[in-house]
């Protein structure tokens, strides 16, 4: 079993930046695809950004294109999400979660098995 832990959400004035971090547990990290989702109040968890074992494979939601990086530091089990440019839509709840079924696709909630437990991060106008 994994367990995820996040870290690094918090205020942040609009145009500014912010880093994620999603640490996980166990010794098997590599092996796992990640997500990050995001949700605000009232609305459906969205998928923001995705990467499977390989630090090549990379994908990312229309809104976090060209702003917004995640990474992995499979020596560390972390998991990171490098957000620039925030907008104040930007401001969600964001989730880190994990799938050993690398072959699903990433964007969906389903396919992953682990979930962290939330970061609040809130882009002021």
């Amino acid at each position: 079993q994994m367990q995820l832990i996040e870290s690094g959400g918090g205020l942040v004035q609009a145009g500014g930046s912010l880093r994620l971090s999603c640490a996980a547990s166990g010794r098997t990290f590599s092996s796992y695809s990640m997500g990050w989702f995001r949700q605000a109040p009232g609305s459906e968890r969205e998928f923001v950004a995705a990467i499977r074992w390989s630090n090549e494979d990379t994908y990312y939601a229309d809104s976090a294109k060209g702003r917004f990086t995640i990474s992995r530091d499979n020596a560390k089990n972390t998991l990171y999400l490098q957000m620039n440019s925030l907008k104040p839509e930007d401001t969600a709840v964001y989730y880190c979660a994990a799938t050993s079924k690398g072959i699903l696709p990433v964007l969906l909630r389903s396919t992953y098995d682990y979930w962290g437990q939330g970061t609040q991060v809130t882009v002021s106008s």
